[in-house]
C-alpha cells in the first residue's frame, strides 16, 4: 500500500512540475524578488531557431511572453519580435536601450540612455505615457501593488540617484527616493520592501509605499548589479569581488565571500544555491546557507550577464560568446553554443526556448 501511495504521489509531482513549468519570462530576473530562477528542466540539447537582426549592439536582456519577445537595442528601438524571429513593431526611443523590458498587464515599461521611462501597448507598440528622469535608466524597472492593493507602480532607478515611483496606469509620479549615487540595478520587492544597492555602497531598504528608507548598509564599494531576495536574506556582489548575504529582517551580514573578482551581474537563487558570474572569466556557485563555494566554472572571458537557475541547471551566456548549460549540483558543463560575438544580456529562459542578444546585434531563439 505504501508502494502506490509513494508512486502516486511521484505522479502528482511530475503532473505538478509540467503544469506549472514556466513557459513566460515577462522580466529581467523571472520575478519581483529577482532570483533569477525558471521552474523548467531544461533539455539535453538546444539547437539555433531563428535569430534578428537589430542595428546595433544589444545589452538590453529580452523578455519572453504569449510567443513574442520584448528586447531593446544600443540602436534605439524598442522591439517586438514573434518567436519565429519575425518584427511585430518596434518603437523608437531616439537613444540607446540597455535595460531589459517589463511586461505587466499588456504594457511594456522600459528606459532609455537618455532618462525616459516608456510604456507600450505589448500588441501595438503605441505610446501610453513617458515619464521623464534626470539621469540615464541602465536597470529594469519593478512593480508594486500600492496600499489599496489595486493600483500597480513601477519601480525604476536612475543616474539622478533617485528610484522613481510612478503609476503604472499614469505615469505620474508616486514618489521619488533619493540615493547618494547613481543607481544602476533594479530594486527587488519583498512584500512592502523595495531592496537595491547603487554606486554609493550602501543597499537601502525602501518602503514601497512612502518612498521613505527603512535602512541602509554600509557595503563600502560600488554595487553595480540588482540585489536578489530569498525569504529574509539578500544576495549581491559588489565591484571590490565580495559577494554578500544580508538578513533584511535584523539588518546583519550573515555571511561574506571574498575573492571572486568584480561582480557586475545578479545573483540567481534557489533551493540551498546562489550562482554567479564575474568579470574574473569564472561562473561562482556558493552554498546559501554559509557562503561555502560548491563550484566554479571557467569561461574565456569576463562575464556581466546574469545567470539563470533552473530546475537541474544554470544557463550562462558568456562574455566569451559562448551560452552554456551547466549542472546546478556539479558545474559540469552539459551544452554549448559557440554564438561568436560577446553576449553581455542576461538569457530568457522558459520552458520550450533560450532567448539572448549579443554584441552583434542579433536576437537569438533556442530550442529542442
Amino acid at each position: 500500500m505504501i508502494y502506490y501511495k509513494n508512486i502516486l504521489i511521484l505522479f502528482l509531482l511530475a503532473i505538478s512540475a509540467n503544469i506549472f513549468a514556466q513557459d513566460c519570462w515577462s522580466s529581467f530576473r523571472g520575478n519581483q524578488n529577482l532570483t533569477g530562477y525558471s521552474n523548467v528542466t531544461l533539455f539535453k540539447s538546444y539547437k539555433l531557431l531563428c535569430t534578428y537582426k537589430t542595428e546595433d549592439k544589444i545589452k538590453s536582456s529580452p523578455i519572453f511572453c504569449n510567443d513574442n519577445i520584448y528586447v531593446g537595442s544600443n540602436d534605439g528601438y524598442l522591439y517586438s519580435i514573434s518567436k519565429a524571429g519575425k518584427l511585430n513593431w518596434k518603437f523608437n526611443a531616439g537613444t540607446s536601450i540597455e535595460a531589459a523590458p517589463l511586461l505587466l498587464d499588456n504594457t511594456i515599461f522600459v528606459g532609455s540612455l537618455e532618462g525616459f521611462l516608456y510604456a507600450l501597448d505589448s500588441k501595438t507598440g503605441k505610446l501610453k505615457w513617458k515619464y521623464k528622469t534626470e539621469g540615464q535608466i541602465s536597470g529594469a524597472s519593478n512593480w508594486v501593488l500600492g496600499p489599496d492593493k489595486k493600483q500597480k507602480r513601477i519601480l525604476t532607478g536612475s543616474y539622478d540617484y533617485n528610484l522613481h515611483c510612478v503609476n503604472s496606469a499614469t505615469g505620474k509620479v508616486v514618489w521619488k527616493f533619493e540615493s547618494e549615487n547613481y543607481i544602476n540595478g533594479s530594486a527587488a520587492i519583498s512584500k512592502n520592501m523595495a531592496a537595491f544597492g547603487g554606486c554609493d555602497g550602501f543597499l537601502h531598504l525602501i518602503d514601497v509605499n512612502t518612498g521613505k528608507e527603512m535602512s541602509k548598509i554600509n557595503i563600502n564599494n560600488y554595487i553595480a548589479s540588482s540585489v536578489a531576495i530569498d525569504g529574509n536574506r539578500a544576495y549581491f556582489g559588489n565591484y571590490d569581488g565580495e559577494f554578500f548575504c544580508i538578513d533584511i529582517t535584523t539588518k546583519k551580514q550573515v555571511w561574506k565571500y571574498e575573492g571572486g573578482g568584480t561582480f557586475t551581474s545578479s545573483p540567481s537563487v534557489y533551493y540551498k544555491y546562489v550562482v554567479i558570474t564575474s568579470q574574473d572569466k569564472k561562473v561562482y556557485c556558493l552554498n546559501k546557507a554559509d557562503g561555502k563555494i560548491l563550484w566554479n566554472f571557467p569561461t574565456l572571458q569576463k562575464n556581466e550577464g546574469s545567470p539563470v537557475i533552473t530546475l537541474n541547471s544554470v544557463v550562462v551566456a558568456s562574455g566569451d560568446g559562448r551560452l552554456y548549460i551547466l549542472d546546478l549540483k556539479t558545474g559540469k558543463k552539459l551544452w554549448s553554443y559557440e554564438i561568436g560575438s560577446p553576449v553581455y544580456s542576461t538569457p530568457a529562459v522558459t520552458n520550450n526556448y533560450i532567448i539572448v542578444g549579443a554584441d552583434d546585434g542579433k536576437v537569438y531563439v533556442f530550442g529542442k
